[in-house]
């Protein structure tokens, strides 16, 4: 039910008091205007969301001491509302709004907006003067390059849209906020380039986004996981990025970005296999290196989801296959560990994600040093003690290294997940077992789609002019030769 605004100052007053309690960050500023001192006011806003210095210079200031001299009555009876007055004589705010009920007035005044009520008037004036503290501009941390931009997102919302206004100058580009959450309120940003974006992803985005039914939203990772794709698919069919440039670089490509108030992190969509391997730092070094760099980040993905699985497999079933030389070394290494090489394989795994979390929510200070008593002392111990062979510890720690080549981290802890499912199949049917859980990776991929677009586009189906920007990156004006085609 909708509440309208009373034309009482005091009603409205003690309306605002009841619904938001006796909460000591709500300021209410009651004070007389107007030449004849009989017009009532007040002015409300939330201390530590609004910039203090503002409200008074250019409201409490304006309201109590420059309008003195405007005989308000006066100018009413010519046929003038409150707000017009304010608007034409008073107030020197650039963004200003009206209200009529309750619920956009707490809205406003909850999001760092200054209320001012007038009586004998139902509407409420909406002054923009939100100041909070916030974190500045760094360096991102999950995301860092050797060269290029080292700007981040933080945690907000407008500081974060400002950023990609300066490096998309284009009068099409659309910025739509959308307000998620019946408790929290939280304002969500969609940005894409009219005429560029297509058109059904927009409105894809728009309804999934509008269909949210939840009480709050503590980040984009919950918007994330309620408008995401096949929620159950081990692999991420959203890209998140803590970078200006590269929610930029997807914007102009054609794609839409989601901003969340609060988190640094922003969304891009629709997301494709390719784009994980994808990193910013490829177009700021040379198109030979970036290429390199790329054709690694591939190699990383099927040596961290086959190797152990593959090592698996051959020691258990099939020795024939490797070199003799090889296999009698391992063997040797083997020869007094007292456990099958499937379960040393999955207790080095675990024990390796359970040291990678540690080190991840430990405090910076002591997080390096864990790692490295984890890692070293650790397993050097566990080799000298026969409980693990050399070998496996080698292959664990490449795979557990090379899981983190990806662009973003959730394509990482995918693949980490996916390659305990292959260390089953290789210990259960061999090589087999690992050849038909490839066949059904390679489906699950190919049925996979991100916000109506087939997962694996340009590569299945094969789209030969964008190979110029897939699996490799050839020079800029080739790929730009490309992106004018998709236009």
């Amino acid at each position: 039910m909708i509440r309208i605004l009373s034309d009482s100052l005091v009603e409205n007053l003690n309306t605002i008091r009841s619904d938001l309690g006796n909460s000591s960050d709500i300021v209410i500023r009651e004070f007389i205007i107007g030449e004849e001192e009989k017009v009532k006011a007040a002015v409300i806003y939330v201390d530590g969301l609004i910039d203090k210095d503002f409200v008074q210079k250019f409201i409490l200031k304006t309201l109590m001491i420059e309008i003195r001299k405007v005989d308000l009555r006066g100018i009413c009876s010519r046929e003038k509302g409150w707000f017009q007055i304010l608007k034409d004589f008073s107030i020197s705010v650039a963004d200003i709004k009206e209200a009529e009920d309750m619920d956009s007035l707490y809205l406003s005044l909850l999001s760092g907006d200054t209320i001012i009520l007038i009586d004998y008037s139902n509407k409420a004036f909406l002054a923009s003067s939100r100041g909070w503290q916030g974190r500045g501009i760094e360096e991102p941390t999950s995301q860092s390059l050797i060269k290029g931009p080292k700007e981040g997102f933080t945690e907000t919302l407008r500081t974060n849209t400002a950023l990609i206004r300066r490096r998309i100058k284009d009068t099409n580009l659309r910025i739509e906020t959308v307000v998620v959450g019946k408790r929290s309120k939280t304002e969500v940003v969609i940005a894409y380039i009219n005429g560029l974006a297509d058109d059904k992803v927009v409105n894809e985005v728009k309804s999934r986004i509008n269909q949210i039914d939840v009480d709050y939203v503590i980040g984009s990772s919950a918007i994330e996981e309620l408008i995401q794709d096949s929620k159950y698919s081990p692999y991420p069919t959203i890209y998140n990025t803590e970078r200006p440039d590269s929610l930029s670089a997807g914007i102009l490509e054609g794609r839409v970005g989601i901003i969340v108030d609060g988190t640094p992190f922003a969304m891009l969509v629709p997301a494709l296999f390719i784009h994980f391997f994808q990193s910013s730092e490829d177009y700021y070094i040379g198109s030979l290196t970036g290429s390199f760099k790329r054709v690694l980040r591939y190699s990383a993905y099927f040596l961290t989801l086959l190797t152990p699985g593959t090592l698996v497999a051959l020691l258990s079933f099939h020795h024939e296959m490797m070199p003799t030389t090889l296999f009698i070394s391992i063997a040797a290494q083997r020869a007094a560990v007292p456990f099958p090489i499937s379960i040393e394989v999955m207790l080095l795994e675990v024990m390796f994600e359970v040291l990678r979390e540690a080190a991840v929510r430990m405090p910076r200070l002591v997080g390096p040093t864990i790692s490295i008593v984890g890692a070293l002392v650790l397993g050097q111990a566990a080799v000298e003690a026969g409980i693990f062979s050399s070998i496996t510890i080698i292959v664990i720690a490449v795979t557990g290294i090379a899981s983190n080549m990806s662009s973003t981290i959730n394509m990482g802890f995918s693949v980490a997940m996916l390659r305990f499912i292959f260390i089953f199949l290789g210990a259960t049917f061999g090589i087999p077992g690992i050849a038909i859980g490839s066949f059904i990776n390679i489906f699950h991929l190919c049925a996979l789609k991100s916000f109506g677009t087939p997962y694996l586009s340009y590569l299945a189906p094969f789209n030969a002019p964008a190979q110029r920007d897939t699996i490799i990156r050839l020079t800029s004006g080739k790929i730009l030769k490309v992106i004018k085609k998709k236009v």
